[in-house]
């Protein structure tokens, strides 16, 4: 019970530094804690991420920046994808799994690290929101202005954030955030609100799925989701001293080093 809590607090720490893609880490994090592969671990990492996600989301409504209409799309296609990555993951073997999350982390890792680097450089971000912006804000309303093609959009970012979630084990955050970076408009604060709300939503439908097939491992979901809820709490004090382009540049190398330790399990 010990070591899930240290692994939720870890998890709730960097989710609260980091935003919704840190959730990533919390899949190796118990893979290397309990010697568990994927398929065992997933199901415990997104009760903490949805239980976190939702603690976010509370927030991010009460303060009036989540976007909750643009979240309940991306969330409902994502939750009607999640079964279909849950179905791959369980006929996929351990190896092969495990090589194609490796590669993600590594994939997330990079990028991240790239755009922290332009950051500090004083670049633009990859995702630099144009007047062709796919969803927009309207300046008198404060929501967005529904088309087909902001509809589309932000349904194919929770379709792959499902997916991903369902055959990995992970929030989808790291899909999310830079999907609304890149076509919406909204302050970043607002990104970070919303992606909460999707990632909690389409987790959950997972964690059910998991609970209902006897596949999650309650002793230590609970203790590690109860961990990560209270380090993302208190963690939130912290977000705005420490957050910023150094503190994603770490958190890169951080995931680029837990991606070559999964290799090593796996290839050794």
């Amino acid at each position: 019970m010990l070591t899930a809590i240290a692994l939720g607090i870890l998890v709730g720490l960097i989710l609260a530094l980091t935003g919704a893609g840190g959730a990533i880490i919390a899949v190796p994090l118990l893979m290397f804690g309990f010697h568990w592969d994927v398929i065992h671990a997933a199901p415990v990492a997104l009760l903490a991420v949805c239980s976190s996600g939702l603690v976010g989301t509370a927030l991010g409504l009460r303060a009036g920046i989540v976007r909750y209409k643009a979240a309940l799309l991306m969330a409902g296609v994502g939750s009607a994808l999640a079964p279909l990555g849950l179905w791959v993951a369980h006929r996929l073997p351990a190896t092969p799994l495990t090589l194609l999350f490796a590669a993600v982390l590594v994939f997330v890792a990079l990028r991240m690290f790239q755009q922290a680097g332009r950051e500090l450089s004083g670049l633009p971000a990859l995702e630099v929101v144009t007047d062709a912006a796919a969803c927009k804000l309207n300046e008198q309303t404060g929501r967005f202005e529904w088309t087909a093609l902001c509809t589309r959009t932000l349904a194919l970012a929770g379709a792959v954030a499902g997916f991903l979630s369902g055959l990995f084990g992970v929030g989808g955050g790291f899909v999310i955030v830079p999907a609304l970076k890149r076509s919406t408009d909204l302050p970043m604060h607002a990104v970070v609100a919303t992606a909460l709300m999707v990632v909690a939503l389409v987790s959950a439908s997972t964690v059910v799925s998991s609970i209902v097939a006897g596949r999650l491992d309650v002793a230590v979901g609970i203790p590690f989701a109860c961990g990560a809820v209270t380090a993302m709490l208190a963690g939130r004090r912290l977000a705005h001293r420490l957050a910023g382009p150094r503190l994603q540049q770490g958190f890169a190398v951080l995931t680029l080093m837990v991606a070559g330790g999964l290799l090593v399990k796996v290839l050794l």
